[in-house]
């Protein structure tokens, strides 16, 4: 049996000191010192850091990465394979700051994976980090290839953001928690009769990992996933920081690291174990680019799942457009080898809601769990605090933002307001789990 116990100290107030501490709900940050750590990184030309709370009148573009603060008190890297050394995940005890994350963002230069978070006002719904006490790391980089490429790796922005959130953690390394979360993972074949007896089901998630040039997608133990094949493995791993967010999906519907920390199907399959049903564990799926990948990582998946004696599962995808097809072909997989199969995916039905909402339909594709549309316009009124650029929305081909319009004009006005797609809400589409969106009928 696989235990991870995750020990969680409850933050309620951050703010800049001496030493970076924390006691009673207080999260304090030497941000000399974690400004020092972060720019041994050659590559961070400039850097600052800010407090961001939820119901201030802040806006924060372009937000690339969002990781919540964690250590590990046994001394292994957050991020093994990414920012330390490789070692095994999914058991142990790590100690978790929540509800805080750090979020790395550019200073001038925006790309088409990146958005925006609101902390207050009508914008502040569209994603959970507006819910969030934000640590925002600002920095730019000497990465001049890319530049002013629509497309970035965003490496060194990303990985400082996963170095913050790690030193940020040493303040409760040898802390007593405030309370646990504990997750318990059997073999399949070790289960006791009561559990055996439930309906069985299993998680498949489909990571970021179209591009075939390495440094876009998302990694696993700091492997590349354009490389991986889809593999059985244990929930918790994820939980522990097995795999890390990537740099290319339209922003509303990616997957920060943060939430793969915190994904929430994976908690609420355990939350019903042993109870209602036999959560069997998560097969890690793929995205891919050719028609002949797509098919044989939906038998792949297919095959593991009747293997593991699955009754059920939920393929969640991140992203859509392309990624389409890789979800629905393995819901149709599954299908076929009677594996009843829900999804749970963004739409993408245009600005007026009448396109069809996934690139690719099909009929046994019949219990489909929907998001929200991801070009959905928003208009915001303009923030009195701008973390970042706010130009870079309109000008550097973030998806959801535009620099002209021939109807709307361009997404950022003069007098500061804006208007986009749901598209550039920092992974406001929730697909992870965590979504407070609501269908109504008309």
């Amino acid at each position: 049996m696989k235990k991870l116990e995750i020990g969680n100290f409850h933050v309620k107030d951050v703010v800049f000191g001496n030493e970076t501490s924390y006691k009673d709900g207080l999260l304090i940050i030497n941000k000399e010192e974690a400004m020092d750590y972060i720019l041994e990184d050659e590559h961070i030309t400039s850097l600052d850091l800010k407090i961001a709370k939820p119901g201030e009148d802040i806006r924060i573009v372009p937000v690339k990465e969002a990781v919540e603060p964690r250590i590990r008190p046994d001394g292994r890297a957050l991020f093994p394979g990414v920012i330390g050394d490789l070692a095994p995940t999914g058991e142990g005890i790590v100690h978790a700051l929540k509800g805080i994350s750090v979020l790395g963002v550019g200073k001038h230069y925006g790309s088409f994976g990146d958005g925006v978070v609101d902390m207050g006002g009508k914008g502040q719904k569209y994603t959970l980090f507006g819910q969030l006490i934000n640590v925002v790391l600002i920095a730019d980089t000497d990465e001049e290839e890319e530049r002013f490429e629509q497309q970035k790796k965003n490496h060194a922005i990303r990985w400082a953001a996963h170095k913050l959130a790690e030193y940020i953690g040493r303040a409760v390394k040898d802390l007593e928690p405030e309370d646990k979360d504990i997750y318990e993972f059997e073999g399949v074949t070790k289960r006791d009769e009561k559990t055996n007896n439930l309906p069985s089901v299993v998680l498949v998630m489909q990571p970021q990992s179209q591009m075939e040039m390495m440094g876009y997608n998302d990694l696993i133990y700091g492997w590349d996933m354009n490389h991986y094949v889809p593999s059985f493995i244990n929930p918790n791993e994820i939980l522990d920081g097995a795999l890390i967010s990537g740099s290319f999906m339209p922003s509303s519907s990616k997957w920060s690291t943060y939430e793969m920390q915190n994904f929430e199907t994976i908690k609420e399959l355990y939350s019903r174990h042993g109870k209602e049903i036999n959560f069997l564990g998560v097969i890690l799926s793929n995205l891919n680019v050719s028609l002949e990948q797509k098919e044989r990582s939906a038998i792949f998946v297919a095959n593991i799942a009747k293997s593991l004696g699955a009754d059920g599962a939920i393929v969640t995808e991140e992203g859509y457009g392309n990624p389409d097809v890789d979800y629905i072909r393995c819901i149709v997989a599954l299908e076929d080898v009677g594996v009843k199969t829900v999804g749970i995916s963004n739409e993408c039905t245009g600005r007026d809601g009448k396109s069809q909402p996934l690139v690719v339909l099909n009929e046994k594709a019949n219990a489909l769990v929907s998001t929200g549309n991801v070009s959905d316009l928003i208009e915001l009124p303009a923030c009195e605090i701008v973390y970042g650029e706010l130009a870079a929305l309109g000008r550097d081909g973030l998806s959801g933002g535009w620099e002209g319009d021939e109807k709307l004009g361009p997404s950022v006005r003069e007098d500061g307001s804006i208007i986009l797609e749901n598209n550039a809400m920092f992974c406001g589409d929730g697909i992870s789990g965590w979504s407070v969106k609501t269908v109504k009928e008309f």
